[in-house]
């Protein structure tokens, strides 16, 4: 099953990473607790609205693009776990023999 909260939290912890920030850095520019922001990254608890806004702000990067990216992983996500459909002979086509 897909979490919401462990996609956002993989791609805002791949977006400070790649900035080179630590969660210390980010938590103090954010004003959030360092272990709150851990948790969110770690996908254990959900941020508000208003602390996503904080926390993308302080990695200087839109909402719409941390959105996006969640958007894409889900999608890939779905892809991957989407039930594939198996061609089933038509009721016509079918025949038995009881002998």
């Amino acid at each position: 099953m897909i979490l919401l909260r462990r996609e956002l939290g993989d791609v805002l912890r791949e977006q400070r990473q790649a900035q080179g920030r630590t969660l210390r850095e980010v938590s103090a520019a954010a004003s959030v607790s360092l272990g709150y922001l851990s948790e969110v990254e770690r996908g254990e608890k959900e941020a508000s609205s208003e602390l996503l806004a904080s926390i993308c702000s302080a990695l200087n990067l839109p909402l719409s693009t941390v959105l996006g990216h969640v958007s894409e992983r889900v999608a890939e996500t779905e892809a991957l776990t989407a039930p594939v459909s198996l061609p089933v002979p038509s009721a016509a086509l079918v025949s038995a023999s009881a002998a």
